[in-house]
């Protein structure tokens, strides 16, 4: 009996998991973001690569 009152309050497994998630959370939020920002940047550059291009004919 008191093994499973102790395995009641050990809460360390727990607090392991939630870290886990607030990890795969933010990691989540980074990739969308880099991925986001990733064509964004892509758009600028051909833009900024057709404007010379056409700037020089």
């Amino acid at each position: 009996m008191s093994f499973i009152r102790k395995f009641r309050r050990d809460e360390e497994g727990a607090t392991a998991i939630e870290y886990g998630l607030i990890a795969a959370l933010i990691a989540v939020a980074a990739i969308s973001a880099m991925s986001s920002l990733g064509s964004s940047i892509s758009g600028t550059m051909t833009n900024a690569s057709s404007a010379m291009t056409n700037a020089g004919s």
